[in-house]
């Protein structure tokens, strides 16, 4: 994803969206950038078909995944797992919103975040990925690649996704193994 290349002049500058991470935040789940509909709602995966949240919850079935209209729970829900949510780019420029469209991007500064717990970062894709040299990342701090939760990544089913997701957050103790 050639991020410096020109983006056609119709395509607006985008903001991202804030982290959500608390100080007990112990892996981070970064994405590339938002999807037109999560910036639309102001919500991280926001897409009915993007499969992140429904993919976390099969990690915790005991513990239900509060409703798709209360995002502040669902932020609770995620944190008080030792989980947080951020992207690789604060902004960019992007007609639609598939990874291979971001032209103009700029980086998020992962050392602006104060996380003492921080144990890896899990980055929801290969886009996400290919730009985990830029992010600052304290030294020890473990990265994953995993596969994308997007709609345009149906190469793998849910459940092959789910068990990938599974063995990256047992490492950190987050799940059973």
């Amino acid at each position: 994803m050639p991020a410096e290349s020109r983006a056609p002049a119709a395509a607006p500058l985008l903001e991202g969206l804030p982290p959500v991470v608390s100080p007990r935040t112990r892996l981070l789940i970064l994405g590339s950038f938002p999807s037109a509909v999560s910036l639309e709602r102001r919500q991280y995966y926001a897409n009915p078909r993007n499969q992140l949240w429904t993919l976390l919850q099969a990690l915790w079935p005991e513990h239900p995944l509060p409703p798709a209209h209360d995002y502040v729970q669902r932020c609770q829900w995620l944190t008080a797992r030792g989980l947080g949510l951020w992207d690789v780019f604060a902004r960019c420029r992007r007609a639609g919103s598939l990874d291979a469209s971001i032209r103009d991007a700029q980086a998020n500064d992962l050392r602006c975040l104060h996380l003492p717990a921080l144990e890896a970062v899990a980055h929801n894709g290969a886009a996400s990925h290919a730009q985990a040299a830029r992010l600052g990342l304290p030294p020890g701090v473990a990265v994953h690649r995993l596969p994308s939760t997007s709609p345009a990544h149906a190469a793998w089913s849910l459940a092959r996704k789910t068990e990938a997701w599974r063995a990256a957050f047992a490492q950190h103790g987050l799940v059973a193994a």
